[in-house]
């Protein structure tokens, strides 16, 4: 029960952020002149009859308390509105390319968490070894390198060889798994994986492994090593779980911000994405797609913070659910 309480209270303050987050992307995009709105919503080359209709479809004339109903009522409804670009929904804008982020976001997480914490984990174990030492400069160099470098590199050392040499499987581009099957998805994404995981597995590599020396040196480590406990089960049972609660909370607020970092990799590979549409519609002026965008990255962080506060009292026995 005291599970269910704690998830009640977070649901019911992510429904309060969604709220907020939703009021303040009202005021900030409908509270000015009417012609002004009509012409942002409908984008820079709309016509005069476009911007009549946007007036008419959204009752800019009507009251502001009135307007701001209509649009929380679209929102309950799951109605974001639609694209005067393209005549589309923007649910079926997101709806399509939702899967490459959420498949790009996914895969980088489990590879940059794998890979991260278990070079941290070793390094901290064999603190100031020659596997340390070189450790910490593959997370110096993996800190100084872009994003796109990354990507790029992997293009031009390891796509184009190997597409010379004939070996296919690797390739650029979104393929869906119903499309091409789940092994061809696979070749399309490791690539944008890998580039999004070095930047990121050199972080946690760092935090994983600063976490854990200092969690070694605890009291109640100590204690259990005088109790004759194996090494083995004092690290990872005791000090790993501990260690890792500052991980998660970075790891919630990583997963949060990537729904809009991972343009670059979206860009370099070609895979489309959530990035790219946000980024576009900034640059057109489509309304629209970005109030949808919002909310969509409120849900994610949200979503992600409940998450980690439940990972906590997972991880450590010191956190109590309250």
């Amino acid at each position: 029960m005291t599970i269910v309480r704690f998830l009640i209270r977070r649901i019911l303050t992510g429904i309060l952020v969604m709220w907020l987050v939703a009021s303040l992307s009202f005021l900030l995009f409908f509270t000015r002149p009417v012609a002004t709105v009509a012409h942002q919503y409908a984008g820079r080359a709309a016509t005069p009859q476009v911007i009549n209709e946007v007036i008419r479809n959204l009752g800019l004339n009507l009251p502001l308390q009135v307007q701001y109903w209509h649009f929380i009522d679209g929102l309950l409804h799951g109605n974001l509105g639609y694209s005067y670009y393209t005549s589309e929904p923007v649910t079926t804008i997101i709806g399509q390319d939702l899967p490459p982020t959420a498949s790009l976001v996914v895969g980088g997480v489990i590879l940059w968490l794998v890979a991260g914490l278990a070079v941290g984990i070793i390094s901290a174990t064999r603190a100031r070894s020659l596997f340390d030492r070189f450790s910490t400069i593959g997370v110096l160099i993996g800190l100084s390198m872009p994003v796109f470098v990354v990507g790029q590199l992997l293009l031009l050392l390891v796509y184009l060889p190997l597409s010379q040499h004939g070996f296919t499987w690797v390739q650029t581009g979104y393929g869906a798994p119903s499309s091409v099957g789940w092994i061809a998805w696979a070749g399309h994404m490791i690539l944008p994986w890998i580039s999004l995981a070095v930047v990121q597995a050199a972080i946690y590599t760092r935090l994983s492994r600063g976490q854990l020396l200092d969690t070694l040196g605890e009291d109640y480590i100590r204690t259990a090593r005088a109790k004759g406990l194996a090494e083995r089960t004092v690290i990872y049972k005791h000090a790993v779980r501990s260690a890792l609660t500052p991980v998660v909370s970075q790891l919630g607020v990583d997963v949060g911000q990537l729904l809009g970092g991972v343009v670059v990799v979206e860009s370099v590979f070609g895979l489309g994405g959530i990035g790219q549409v946000s980024v576009q519609a900034i640059y057109s002026d489509n309304l629209p797609v970005i109030i949808g965008f919002v909310i969509l990255a409120a849900l994610f962080v949200v979503v992600a913070n409940i998450v980690v506060d439940l990972s906590y009292s997972l991880l450590d026995p010191r956190v109590r659910i309250s």
